[in-house]
């Protein structure tokens, strides 16, 4: 499926700013499951200092705010090829070790919440089914709803209320997993979303290592593993690790964010 991204996020100031750094991960990379046939990150009021493959394998723009610029753009636009392979990237790995995978971090930190979740047991096969019931499980709990928590809202925390995103999903089921001895990694990227062209943000899900068969990926917001609608931009132990965009900047004046994202064929 060729899929057609288009995605802006614009921050304004009500005062000059003297310094802002953005570290931008907005760059699909090729694997099996997609080919990036064309891409571009346009910034308007910055420029980007400087670009690099992190430990993970993401590619990073360094971006920084012209000084006294009020306005900051960054604009996402291109096409990828992707295929549906039931969520199976398989077993492709870089330089970070799969136990690191395994480590806990603060937003993925099993409480009692977490570790009262089902386990998973038994052969690679008897793990898909368990990791999708795990995934039923947490949906169930925790229904999709926007509002209630945040972009720092541990997955423990997040558990416990009564609704969550995309993003707490998966950190809950990344944790769950990790628990079993599985390593369990973080996903951020885009969703092609049937009769729905505009979306207010990007999406995630979670990718999990199987004997045999390498990385398998679940989404736990839709119940489903990731086929061709979806585009992989970024990986890490959590959210954070995986953020599209997160920075800095000096100065006590008010931000205003917004975002315009664009999926379709």
């Amino acid at each position: 499926m060729k899929l057609s991204i288009s995605h802006t996020t614009e921050y304004a100031y009500s005062a000059p700013v003297d310094y802002a750094l953005q570290k931008v991960r907005l760059r699909p990379m090729p694997s099996s499951m997609q080919e990036v046939l064309d891409w571009t990150v346009e910034v308007t009021g910055g420029k980007v200092e400087a670009s690099y493959t992190d430990h993970y394998g993401n590619h990073v723009d360094l971006v920084s705010i012209d000084h006294g610029a009020q306005v900051l753009s960054i604009h996402a636009i291109g096409h990828v090829n992707t295929l549906n392979n039931s969520g199976v990237l398989g077993p492709v790995y870089g330089v970070v070790p799969l136990w690191h995978f395994l480590q806990e971090t603060p937003l993925t930190a099993a409480g009692k919440a977490i570790r009262a979740l089902p386990r998973i047991t038994g052969t690679s096969e008897h793990q898909i089914s368990d990791l999708h019931n795990l995934s039923n499980a947490i949906l169930e709990a925790l229904p999709y709803k926007f509002g209630g928590t945040g972009v720092d809202t541990p997955a423990e925390e997040a558990l416990q209320g009564g609704h969550a995103v995309c993003q707490d999903h998966a950190q809950i089921f990344i944790s769950a997993a990790r628990l079993s001895g599985l390593p369990a990694r973080y996903v951020s990227g885009y969703l092609m979303i049937n009769d729905q062209i505009a979306q207010d943000a990007t999406h995630a899900w979670a990718e999990v290592c199987i004997d045999g068969l390498g990385w398998v990926g679940f989404d736990i917001s839709n119940g489903v593993s990731p086929d061709e609608r979806y585009v992989r931009i970024a990986i890490g132990r959590d959210a954070r690790d995986a953020a599209p965009i997160e920075g800095l900047r000096m100065g006590t004046a008010d931000e205003t964010l917004m975002v315009s994202l664009q999926v379709q064929q």
